[in-house]
């Protein structure tokens, strides 16, 4: 760092905010403190730097997956938070189990992250010890916790189903199906909206739901549909648990030549690009995911930096979009 610093005409301390702390440095002074660091080929060693400030500058997050839209829109608002206060993200990939996001903190917190997010609250016995245990801040995303002692930034995925399956009972739909895949604690608390929503209407019939423990897809929507349709079920319209499986279920419609919604309403769940732009246009909950990244961020920075965030518990709410789909 001192080779780095002389070779620049700037102080070595200069030189490691330009990397730690790069808003605190002129755009220009930081080019040019880059450009010779990396003519020397020099990376700042982490390691050690950890060893002197008690500070990794790394956070770790661990998500389901990688491939569904909502969890990258998660990360974007993350990266937009952290990155410019320099810390880096240490991404790990649970494929939705328990036992792998286990793995993965167990190999995470041997980095000594400055922090942790996680996604829901379907932890192992592990987990939860070496939360506890290392007492790592902590924020959960997604689901909201009653915990008094737990972090949290989502919304409220039970009210979410509700919210659907009421619009469906308020546009006349009596024969209501819902259909699950992945089976994941979000997935279910949407189906105990729903079930709820027709308990209530006293409507409730549980041979109207569909679970699936495979990953969601388009293709998954369409065999679902298939099945409903060929098992003569009654229904008048379906609640998809997301919005792949309701436009896959839409797409095979078409193929079938089965009018929607005048033969059978669909509905989704998060508000995906495409939901706006199908044919009919699909009727949808939207998630706030990435502001959930990014408050989830800014909440995990108040904890490592000491200060005690303005609420442990920070519900963003849902926006329901009806479209022509119902």
């Amino acid at each position: 760092m001192a080779d780095v610093a002389g070779r620049a005409g700037v102080s070595a301390i200069t030189v490691s905010r330009a990397f730690k702390r790069p808003e605190l440095v002129a755009p220009e002074l930081r080019e040019r403190i880059l450009a010779e660091a990396q003519a020397m080929g020099y990376v700042p060693n982490q390691a050690a730097s950890a060893l002197a400030s008690a500070r990794s500058m790394t956070v770790a997050v661990l998500i389901p997956s990688m491939t569904n839209t909502v969890f990258v829109e998660t990360l974007a608002g993350i990266h937009e938070v952290l990155h410019p206060r320099g810390y880096q993200i240490l991404i790990g990939v649970s494929h939705y189990s328990p036992v792998e996001e286990e793995r993965l903190l167990r190999t995470y917190l041997q980095f000594q992250p400055d922090g942790i997010l996680l996604t829901g609250n379907d932890h192992t016995a592990a987990t939860r010890t070496y939360l506890t245990a290392l007492q790592r801040p902590t924020v959960h995303m997604m689901e909201l916790l009653d915990d008094p002692d737990s972090y949290s930034v989502g919304c409220s995925q039970v009210e979410g189903g509700r919210l659907m399956t009421r619009h469906l009972l308020e546009r006349g739909y009596r024969r209501i199906g819902f259909a699950a895949v992945q089976l994941d604690p979000r997935t279910l608390s949407r189906l105990e909206g729903y079930r709820q929503a027709l308990q209530e209407a006293g409507l409730y019939d549980p041979a109207r739901v569909w679970r699936r423990e495979e990953p969601s897809s388009l293709s998954l929507g369409a065999s679902m549909l298939d099945r409903m349709i060929d098992e003569k079920t009654d229904c008048d319209a379906v609640f998809f648990c997301n919005d792949d499986l309701a436009q896959g279920a839409l797409f095979q419609c078409q193929r079938r030549g089965i009018p929607v919604p005048g033969r059978l309403a669909i509905a989704g769940f998060n508000d995906l690009a495409a939901a706006a732009w199908t044919t009919p246009t699909l009727t949808t909950v939207a998630t706030p995911r990435y502001a959930i990244g990014r408050h989830s961020a800014a909440m995990l920075l108040d904890l490592i930096e000491g200060r005690e965030p303005a609420t442990h518990r920070m519900d963003l709410g849902l926006t329901f979009i009806p479209r022509d789909s119902t």
